[in-house]
């Protein structure tokens, strides 16, 4: 399992918000690319990088994703507003191995096989939850549709994997819910990546244990309650 910073982009910052709500901003540095090598010198080799005024239709920050992936030597996921098809085609030319979807997936599913088809093992879905149900449109939405149906549609599908997001959790420093982590790493065929309340360094072991391909750190490491030089080495290449 791999342990990934996670640069949140919000008008050209790099933030963290309380539980995925735009309102409750609780950190805001300026320089997202200083922010980026900060933690490749800590030794993390790999970067989760989420365009929030793209997600929310606000603006977006690809010149800082485009910086951050040619100033470093880490592998680099991103995604936040990818809703067609040039989205992917830009954010993968970027230089990005991996795309976040999450709106357009739920909602279209026949473009979600035809982008995982295209772009096979480079498209991951972004499952943000609260209660069992996933959202969309920027975390402000309930599509209704539980995580475990979600998880069973995709599976035919050639993807990188998923990304599982407790919004309900993130930020909030409280502690993951590792049945609810579990049963989503239990519930797909594919590579799992956790995020949300992450927050001690044995929630970290759990989710390597349990299985998870990643786990998307936040709040938890830019507060210092997470140690990331211990993450980093035990986790971070």
């Amino acid at each position: 399992m791999i342990a990934i910073p996670a640069l949140d982009l919000r008008n050209g910052r790099c933030v963290q918000l309380v539980g995925g709500r735009p309102e409750e901003e609780r950190v805001s540095l300026p320089d997202p690319l200083a922010q980026a090598k900060y933690w490749w010198d800590f030794g993390f080799r790999h970067l989760h990088i989420v365009d929030l005024d793209a997600a929310l239709s606000l603006g977006q920050n690809r010149g800082i994703i485009r910086e951050i992936v040619s100033t470093t030597d880490a592998e680099v996921q991103a995604g936040g507003g990818v809703r067609s098809r040039i989205d992917v085609e830009e954010i993968l030319a970027l230089g990005v191995c991996r795309v976040m979807v999450g709106t357009r997936a739920v909602e279209d599913p026949q473009w979600l096989q035809e982008m995982a088809e295209a772009y096979s093992r480079r498209i991951m879905v972004a499952t943000d939850t609260r209660d069992g149900l996933v959202l969309r449109r920027g975390w402000t939405e309930s599509s209704g549709t539980p995580v475990q149906a979600l998880l069973a549609n995709l599976d035919p599908l050639p993807l990188a994997g998923v990304l599982c997001t407790d919004v309900s959790r993130e930020g909030r420093m409280e502690g993951i819910d590792l049945p609810g982590a579990e049963a989503v790493i239990r519930g797909t065929r594919h590579p799992v990546w956790i995020a949300g309340g992450i927050t001690t360094m044995e929630e970290v072991r759990a989710l390597n244990l349990a299985g998870a391909a990643g786990a998307v750190l936040g709040m938890a490491i830019y507060t210092g309650v997470l140690p990331p030089e211990q993450l980093a080495e035990e986790f971070g290449a």
